[in-house]
């Protein structure tokens, strides 16, 4: 916690001058209270040995250092939105992505995860998306405008429905395009650079539900790119082990409906996100899939900054106060 006016913390120094002053009145109540010859009021004006009549005043001098500490403008380490991030979601849309092991299907679920998402995340961030599955294609370039990016979203029912699975390609247009977006071009390789510094820029968000089939690169190899880059990729897996696809009746040559097994491929998308700095979601079910949205939409597009507590320092104070102030007319109703 770093704080705006630092030298006014010395108002803390008032704390002893208050106990100094608590000590003081309680030694002047009972030198009044033995002049009282009977016990009975002697015993109701002294109070009792019980610890908790100290209560009251713990709460009134921690309210006292809570608005001193307050007097200084604390702020406290935290995320903030970047009006300069970029989050690139990246969404399969091969043919696998219908199959319904996760209800209604499993693109409809992405789908539905990608608009919470949208929900979540700062709306000063640009937000782009890539439809990917023999290629990538840009569905939406990045943008502040949620409602294009909504309706490219609605878009993806329409893509390449039974092409295959390109992720390194995939993953390597996303890095493309996250630099062109905060106007980084593409750094040289040598030997001496291989790692550039974490982009705290641009972040990409993968989805997939296969594994690779097509592409040039290999999913390793387009994860080295963002690596390079500094960019981290979020990596969510989507679909059940047992995940089967059902192709049109006759699809197969036979006359009769071809079962496809379609299981994901959790190891290569956490090697990706271990690679670059990312982290990965296994999701097997609708909610898994919008609970890993909602996580990273409050966590992406935001860079470590500081951000003023004021207000909750002297809420708590209040809270001491009131606190205070009850236990003190519950615990000792009587004069001092």
């Amino acid at each position: 916690m770093s704080f705006g006016h630092p030298l006014l913390l010395l108002t803390l120094l008032v704390l002893p001058l208050a106990v100094l002053a608590y000590v003081l009145l309680e030694r002047r109540r009972a030198r009044y209270a033995v002049t009282f010859t009977n016990l009975d009021v002697l015993a109701s004006v002294a109070g009792g040995p019980s610890p908790r009549r100290y209560v009251p005043p713990a709460l009134f001098l921690l309210a006292l250092g809570l608005l001193c500490v307050a007097l200084a403008r604390p702020h406290r380490s935290t995320l903030v939105a970047s009006d300069r991030a970029t989050v690139i979601l990246v969404v399969d849309v091969s043919g696998s992505m219908h199959a319904t092991d996760v209800k209604p299907t499993r693109l409809g679920a992405a789908q539905a995860a990608v608009r919470l998402f949208l929900e979540r995340v700062p709306k000063r961030v640009k937000v782009g998306l890539i439809a990917f599955s023999s290629e990538p294609q840009i569905a939406a370039p990045p943008t502040t405008d949620r409602d294009l990016v909504r309706r490219s979203l609605d878009e993806l029912d329409f893509f390449q429905a039974y092409g295959g699975t390109a992720i390194g390609d995939a993953i390597a247009s996303a890095t493309d395009l996250g630099q062109k977006s905060v106007g980084k071009g593409k750094k040289p390789e040598t030997i001496a650079y291989t790692v550039a510094q974490k982009n705290q820029l641009v972040s990409i968000l993968f989805l997939s539900d296969g594994k690779q089939t097509r592409g040039s690169l290999s999913p390793l190899a387009g994860a080295q790119r963002a690596k390079a880059a500094g960019i981290p990729v979020y990596t969510v897996a989507l679909g059940t082990p047992t995940g089967v696809l059902n192709r049109p009746f006759g699809f197969g040559g036979n006359g009769m409906p071809t079962r496809i097994p379609v299981p994901p491929d959790p190891r290569t998308l956490h090697a990706i996100a271990s690679m670059t700095g990312g982290k990965f979601f296994s999701a097997r079910s609708a909610d898994t899939l919008e609970s890993a949205y909602k996580q990273l939409g409050s966590k992406l597009g935001r860079v470590p900054g500081t951000r003023e507590a004021t207000n909750e320092i002297v809420f708590l104070a209040a809270l001491a106060l009131i606190a205070a102030s009850i236990l003190s007319a519950l615990w000792a109703p009587r004069l001092p």
